[in-house]
């Protein structure tokens, strides 16, 4: 049986990381064999191509480069990590996929849309996400979590915290359409709530829409 292909979307500070973390201990907990990983990134050359393009080397060349590179990235990712985990029957919780190029570079960067569909033609060769968890909150706030997340860490801004406000305004109204296009995959989990509360929503929202997840159990859950 193959594994179940589950990404997280959202803007900035939206707290995709600690919610991955904890949908990982939850199919832990459920005996589920499950893997973490991230876009860009995810395989020793896409996670090259990460830093590339969040050191910001990359933005001079404009939002058709990046688009390129993220492909790129995006290609070995599946190649070397996502679909050889689906294929064991490992289930992969992703850190952004492809909806992030539509948002970030299609919305955001103002790229055409056939451009992007051609690049996703060219790198997702068929692979879709099962359910995309789409973290939603208002743009000034997720920035200002961005903030405080990186002065506890001690980490300068990246390519895209950088950007201006309006840049994170019109990438949260990018997923929110990305999310009206095709309800059937994506859910949108309001974000702007303590991580327990949003925790909740989303295993709420996991055990809807991939019930079988939740009852192939090898040994107990609390799932109150």
């Amino acid at each position: 049986m193959a594994g179940i292909f589950i990404t997280f979307e959202g803007g900035e500070g939206a707290g995709k990381s600690t919610q991955i973390g904890r949908l990982r201990q939850r199919f832990e907990q459920l005996g589920q064999p499950v893997l973490v990983t991230r876009e860009p990134g995810g395989s020793p050359y896409a996670e090259q191509l990460r830093s590339f393009i969040l050191e910001g080397r990359a933005k001079h060349l404009g939002p058709f480069a990046e688009a390129v590179l993220f492909a790129a990235a995006r290609i070995d990712h599946i190649d070397k990590t996502i679909e050889p985990a689906l294929k064991k029957g490992v289930h992969v919780l992703c850190d952004r996929f492809a909806d992030s190029l539509r948002a970030y570079q299609g919305s955001s960067g103002n790229l055409d849309k056939l451009l992007i569909d051609g690049l996703e033609r060219v790198t997702l060769r068929g692979v879709k996400p099962d359910l995309t968890l789409i973290l939603d909150l208002p743009a000034e706030i997720g920035l200002s979590r961005a903030g405080s997340r990186r002065a506890s860490k001690g980490e300068g801004v990246d390519r895209f915290e950088d950007e201006a406000l309006t840049f994170h305004q019109t990438l949260r109204g990018a997923f929110l359409a990305i999310a009206e296009a095709d309800p059937k995959r994506c859910a949108v989990i309001d974000a702007n709530h303590p991580p327990d509360e949003v925790e909740a929503a989303i295993w709420a929202t996991v055990r809807e829409r991939l019930p079988a997840l939740a009852t192939n159990v090898t040994r107990p859950l609390d799932v109150a």
